[in-house]
């Protein structure tokens, strides 16, 4: 009895000393967590303006803007519209609606305070199927539309036959099957002993472009790839040629094939010189599964991370950041991509837009499917491909991230999440900096800190990123790195001869990038002109000695008039400094300009020659300048790939007029790449070090001095008082220890990606 009485008695002081020593840890963590300073989400320093919602003039439009404007459509009975996105080609389909630019003049007198505010319009495309033509149409006033206006003649100056239209997913619906009808079903020996196709296993497709020869042509080669991870870098060797010209499907035919480098007239004579064992058979063997990015080893570690430790010192609202001195409005077009507009220093309107144009490659092969492959993505849609950035890979975890909605090929407008980031990023290296070695010893510095916007498209194989970079120093960078998977072909007899052999049977093909940027600058107003600046050597007699000589370099200026003398060749010598000039002047007399400084190392433009080059033209120009017209929005079109003999935009068009360029409004087109020679480190994945391009905007003469001397960034050591926070904020660093407020990692990119079906 006695006992169980003292087995009660321990096990209650037990309990009692377990309850006490919880309490105890529970007060410790709190006093403990007192003392621990946390990561501030207080502005240390205020904002310098506020949000302006005029910026929402540029704004994308919203999903029930989107949706007024699609039953608008709808409602106008002779038009005889369908929003099914299994509508097929013979009928007429929505197929578009995006953001109408309003007028530059308009927008700016608004922005400006000195104009009423633009009406709000959409864009909106209709295929025409059953007429057989293309149109667009002005819809507007937003929120609540009540008129529609065709503006095909008065963008294009052409009408737009229903064979300029890109693929719809109704109309690639019924490309797969016409492959299974028509071609899968009567090889099943064929594909099962050279492919492995069975009930399990299947090829997928990747058509090329342009599709045909000749303007009105509508006739793909489709090559065929394993259904693997990365099924670019998996070709098989076998290729087809569909003739889709009609809308209706019961009219398509194959009018060739290749097979193991071997072409064939029909389905049928492929099978029989097959059958009876007249062509050399490629023999089925499993693949590995080289093209997969999952992991090959275990991650251990996390790489460094980027927090906030005094909370962001940028804001977002409506469509508008702020950062520093920085200001600007931001959209992303469906078509042309990422853009900004009215961005602004120190409250001083620097450009009016900066917007990707156009990504264009040109492939070489002696396959069907690479020999004549030039992708204009800006006719497949640049910003549709924009789907949701990983948290912490794509874009810093702790970056802001901007939803989008878009409207193209789809019944109803698609969300989007987090397609677009915004961050602040050290970028690794000091914007200035001095150490005085010599008299007055001291140290003076300033982290190179900046914003980032940016997304990122997956067009088909290659993912291109896209970003726009504003420093403290002025200068706006806009830039691009593309990673993803090359383009491949089937080895065969020659091809070695257009790239290099990166896997079994796989041949990275050779082709460039090129990319087109549109620079609307404003400098000091929009009354510029357009100068170059270089050096030469001249032999110059010494002042205090003068029968003797020396080679001296010297400054040469000159301000060019027209824009064909402003065009800079593609294959010429470019002068080293492009500037888009004001004549308002600063302290010192000289007049303020920004500098369009180019990098790239792309390869060669298509000969002019080729009647494609036409549709491409704007790749004649490193950079072109021309007088800035609300007519010529665009270096392309959503028309110009489905028919490139006969573009609905050529560029080439907006430099003949040979305007004058002098005191006026301009526009800087930028053109950048890089070419690319596949090697074996592009399997799996191609890096995006060393493959990109783009164009600082760099202020010259445009201040008095540089303007980051000016920032609370700078850090000033002298003798004595190294560890001074006065002019160093990182000395006490160590003294406000904080951690970093993590948002939780979600992740919904998938929602918005293709399918086939309603």
């Amino acid at each position: 009895m006695v006992e169980r009485r003292m087995n009660s008695l321990v096990k209650w002081a037990l309990i009692i000393f377990g309850l006490i020593s919880v309490i105890l840890n529970i007060v410790l963590i709190g006093i403990h967590s007192g003392r621990v300073p946390k990561c501030s989400a207080l502005r240390v320093h205020p904002l310098k303006s506020e949000h302006d919602e005029r910026s929402l003039v540029f704004a994308d439009l919203t999903q029930e803007e989107y949706l007024q404007v699609q039953q608008y459509m709808l409602k106008q009975r002779d038009l005889d519209i369908s929003t099914s996105q299994t509508t097929k080609p013979s009928d007429n389909f929505l197929f578009l609606i995006d953001l109408s630019l309003p007028k530059k003049s308009e927008a700016v007198a608004y922005l400006d305070g000195k104009g009423q505010k633009p009406i709000r319009e959409a864009t909106v495309v209709v295929f025409y199927g059953s007429k057989s033509f293309i149109k667009e149409y002005v819809v507007g006033p937003l929120p609540n539309p009540t008129y529609r206006r065709d503006v095909t003649k008065e963008r294009y100056n052409m009408d737009l036959p229903i064979n300029k239209r890109l693929v719809t997913i109704g109309e690639y619906n019924l490309m797969f099957k016409f492959f299974e009808t028509e071609v899968f079903s009567k090889l099943a020996k064929l594909l099962k002993e050279s492919f492995g196709v069975d009930n399990e296993k299947r090829l997928t497709a990747f058509e090329q472009m342009p599709r045909g020869l000749r303007s009105g042509d509508r006739k793909t080669w489709v090559s065929f790839f394993r259904d693997m991870s990365g099924m670019y870098i998996h070709p098989v060797g076998f290729e087809v040629l569909l003739n889709h010209e009609s809308v209706n499907a019961s009219q398509w035919k194959v009018e060739k094939l290749l097979y193991n480098g071997k072409y064939f007239n029909t389905v049928e004579e492929l099978k029989m010189e097959y059958n009876n064992g007249k062509v050399k058979k490629i023999v089925y063997k499993e693949s590995p599964d080289y093209g997969s990015l999952k992991p090959r080893k275990k991650p251990l570690q996390l790489p460094p991370q980027q927090f906030y430790s005094e909370g962001k010192r940028y804001s977002i609202g409506y469509n508008h950041v702020l950062y520093l001195d920085w200001s600007f409005a931001f959209g992303l077009s469906s078509l042309t991509g990422m853009r900004v507009f009215d961005v602004r220093f120190n409250g001083e309107r620097i450009a009016y837009e900066i917007s990707v144009q156009e990504a264009m490659s040109v492939y070489g092969s002696v396959t069907p499917g690479m020999i004549l492959t030039k992708f204009l993505d800006s006719s497949i849609g640049i910003g549709r491909f924009a789907h949701e950035l990983v948290r912490g890979v794509d874009c810093p975890y702790n970056a802001d991230y901007v939803d989008t909605y878009r409207y193209i090929d789809v019944s109803v407008p698609v969300r989007f999440r987090n397609s677009i980031c915004i961050f602040e990023h050290n970028m690794g290296q000091p914007l200035r900096r001095h150490f005085a070695d010599f008299f007055h010893n001291s140290y003076g510095g300033m982290v190179n800190s900046a914003l980032i916007f940016r997304t990122i498209t997956a067009i088909g194989n290659y993912d291109y990123m896209w970003d726009f970079i504003f420093y403290q120093s002025g200068s706006v960078e806009a830039k691009v790195h593309a990673t993803g998977y090359i383009s491949s072909s089937y080895l065969v007899d020659g091809n070695l001869k257009y790239g290099h052999q990166v896997a079994e049977n796989v041949l990275g093909n050779i082709h460039t990038h090129f990319i087109n940027f549109k620079v609307d600058l404003d400098v000091a107003g929009v009354e510029n002109v357009f100068q170059i600046k270089d050096m030469e050597f001249v032999n110059v007699s010494l002042p205090w000695m003068p029968d003797r000589h020396a080679m001296v370099p010297r400054l040469v200026e000159k301000q060019l008039q027209t824009e064909q003398e402003a065009a800079q060749r593609f294959d010429t010598k470019t002068p080293r400094y492009l500037h888009i000039a004001s004549k308002k002047t600063n302290r010192w007399g000289h007049q303020r300009t920004y500098k369009l400084q180019v990098f790239s190392f792309a390869g060669d433009h298509l000969p002019e020659n080729q009647v494609e080059e036409r549709s491409m033209s704007w790749a004649r120009y490193k950079v072109a300048i021309t007088k800035q017209k609300d007519s010529e929005q665009t270096s392309s079109s959503l028309y110009n790939q489905n028919d490139i003999w006969t573009p609905a935009v050529d560029f080439s068009k907006y430099i003949e007029d040979n305007e004058s360029i002098e005191d006026q409004d301009l526009v800087a087109w930028v053109t950048t790449g890089f070419l690319h020679i596949p090697h074996a480190e592009d399997i799996p994945n191609t890096v995006t070090v060393g493959n990109g391009g783009g164009v600082i905007l760099r202020p010259h003469n445009y201040f008095d001095e540089d303007p980051s001397i000016h920032s609370t960034d700078s850090v000033y050591l002298s003798p004595g008082a190294e560890d001074s926070c006065e002019n160093n904020r990182m000395a006490c660093l160590a003294h406000e220890t904080c951690s970093a407020t993590l948002e939780t990692f979600t992740y919904h990119g998938f929602d918005g990606v293709m399918k086939f079906e309603d």
